[in-house]
């Protein structure tokens, strides 16, 4: 991926999907692309004023993709993974979705080379407020395809899952932590 400019296709740029593709596009590491087929009016203005380069199709994304990041709603997670790994995508396969760790797991079993993420935060509009973790093999190459850029990225150890897990465990500490705030 460093030796030559890196194509980076992100399925779906949503809120924070963009955020992803536009912060990954700012870094000057890659060119960024997303798949307009089927998207809303919303998701395509979101895509045009992050100036990303929208392709036609999901067949185009993947030909054109040496790494896939999916940033979709939890339940299209697999769908969209089966999807994706049956039209022979053989680049580096980013799951970036809340899924439980063993889901990502399952997603990785698709794939040859497969990083799972975790986005921890709100879409980035600053620096210090979103971060993604990172794991499994090649987790420390794709997260340089952020240095510079407002999302904090971060390889953990751990293999696929980890991070997913690291995202759970951060959600339910928040969410007990505001359970205790309400009680006190």
């Amino acid at each position: 991926m460093t030796a030559a400019r890196t194509s980076v296709g992100v399925l779906h740029p949503g809120a924070m999907g963009v955020t992803v593709a536009a912060t990954c596009a700012a870094s000057g590491s890659a060119d960024v692309l997303w798949c307009s087929a089927g998207r809303s009016p919303e998701t395509i203005d979101r895509a045009a004023s992050a100036g990303l380069a929208g392709v036609d199709s999901l067949t185009e994304l993947v030909g054109r993709s040496d790494v896939i990041v999916s940033v979709c709603p939890p339940g299209a997670a697999l769908d969209l993974a089966d999807e994706v790994a049956s039209i022979g995508f053989d680049g580096v396969y980013v799951d970036a979705n809340a899924i439980a760790p063993s889901t990502a797991r399952s997603v990785g079993h698709r794939f040859e080379r497969f990083v799972d993420g975790g986005i921890i935060g709100p879409p980035a509009t600053h620096a210090g407020i979103t971060r993604m973790y990172l794991s499994g093999d090649g987790a420390e190459e794709v997260a340089r395809l952020w240095d510079g850029s407002l999302l904090d990225v971060r390889p953990i150890d751990g293999g696929p899952g980890a991070a997913s897990a690291l995202k759970i465990a951060y959600a339910t500490s928040n969410r007990g932590a505001c359970h205790l705030r309400a009680y006190t």
